[in-house]
């Protein structure tokens, strides 16, 4: 497939959910490779559901830092945490929690400011647990000297490489061992792979890859949204699933880079615009998008 790079424009500027507004000094001075800006996210960002395994109990207050969304409300908590450059480090309990979602925005905004390509994938990681593609989200960014774009894991840390048991370079994440949601409906349809091994928590099946594929059709347009967040044409059970919708939003959101106007048109649809209030699922209560 022949790559259109003037599309690449529309991820190569912080904009909306990635826009650092009044803190975008704090991204002056930072690396400009995605491998050192993962570094410089990883020593700043604490995973909710894995702080454990740095010794670190969340109090109710250290929870409710996963429900930012934009990239500037991060910002703010983590130099109200501690008001030091974003190069230094932070012990672990004084660092701003999040998830996977919350890293892969944090990077891709630092990315952009560097004038990268880059973009958030919604998908799931085969790496976390055997026999099972676990809802997650990663940095895709543009290698403009090898011409092709690169998935990079900006939540791995040497600790979780080491907890996860992960072989491969986390900067450059092979396409097996993580899906972009809308591969994952494509496996599934040809019969390749069973929804139920697609999960998050105790939760399985069909209609959380079909939220994804939205979710991830969303990111594409510079809508970032929590893993959380519900909205238009998501459902929590199959039965309500439009198969045929979906799958066109999977092919779509497969291969964004075929045709841009068909990817912004997908997005255009009410089922998928992001509105001006969404559902918290895990809050249990329609919050508004800033």
């Amino acid at each position: 497939m022949t790559l259109d790079t003037s599309a690449l424009e529309a991820w190569r500027h912080p904009v909306a959910m990635s826009d650092a507004g009044a803190r975008a000094a704090l991204f002056d001075g930072l690396p400009d490779d995605a491998g050192g800006l993962a570094e410089v996210v990883q020593g700043v960002m604490m995973h909710q559901h894995i702080a454990s395994a740095y010794g670190l109990t969340l109090t109710p207050e250290q929870h409710a830092e996963a429900h930012a969304r934009a990239v500037g409300d991060i910002l703010d908590g983590i130099v109200g945490h501690d008001p030091r450059p974003l190069t230094a480090q932070r012990p672990v309990e004084a660092r701003q929690v999040g998830v996977c979602r919350h890293f892969t925005l944090l990077h891709v905004a630092m990315l952009r400011s560097r004038g990268i390509a880059a973009r958030a994938r919604c998908g799931f990681g085969a790496y976390f647990v055997k026999d099972m593609f676990i809802d997650h989200w990663v940095t895709e960014y543009f290698d403009e000297a090898a011409r092709r774009w690169v998935l990079v894991d900006a939540q791995l840390d040497a600790r979780q490489r080491e907890l996860f048991k992960v072989t491969f370079d986390p900067l450059d994440v092979p396409r097996e061992q993580f899906l972009v949601a809308g591969e994952a409906r494509q496996r599934c349809r040809d019969g390749k792979a069973e929804p139920k091994a697609f999960a998050i928590l105790d939760m399985s099946g069909l209609w959380l890859i079909a939220g994804n594929v939205i979710r991830d059709v969303a990111a594409l347009n510079n809508r970032e949204m929590l893993p959380w967040d519900a909205w238009g044409g998501m459902s929590r059970t199959d039965d309500e699933i439009d198969l045929g919708f979906i799958d066109r939003l999977a092919g779509v959101s497969r291969a964004p880079d075929a045709d841009s106007q068909a990817l912004r048109s997908a997005y255009d649809d009410l089922r998928v615009v992001v509105p001006a209030t969404v559902f918290n699922a895990v809050l249990g209560r329609p919050e508004p998008v800033s």
